[in-house]
């Protein structure tokens, strides 16, 4: 995510922590929103929406660790390279699942992605 002017300044007058957690309560706060529409989706059958959704919502969750630890990640919806390079600064209720978790976000994020067919969306 690339932060606005504004951000920038307060994070080099030394506000990087605060802003760091802002971005991760406001990522979380996505992802949870994400899993609600998923699970709607689920509901409704549209099973494509709810694939995505899915996908967002760990995504989201999975960024906003990431920023609370103010550890930089790619562009990319598929962080899983950077959570497993720092399994060993997370909480240990993550790090016992880190691989779990970073092989659905994998397999999501390629799902989701261009030319999977499923979510055309």
């Amino acid at each position: 995510m690339v932060l606005d002017s504004e951000a920038r300044c307060q994070a080099r007058r030394g506000g990087g922590d605060l802003i760091n957690l802002q971005m991760a309560a406001d990522y979380l706060k996505r992802s949870l929103s994400c899993l609600e529409e998923a699970e709607a989706a689920f509901r409704r059958e549209d099973y494509p929406l709810c694939v995505r959704r899915s996908q967002e919502s760990l995504e989201m969750a999975a960024k906003s660790l990431l920023r609370a630890l103010a550890v930089e990640y790619p562009k990319t919806h598929d962080v899983s390279p950077v959570l497993l390079s720092i399994s060993d600064k997370l909480p240990e209720t993550i790090r016992s699942c880190v691989e779990e978790l970073s092989s659905l976000i994998s397999e999501l994020a390629a799902i989701r992605g261009p030319g999977s067919g499923l979510c055309s969306l």
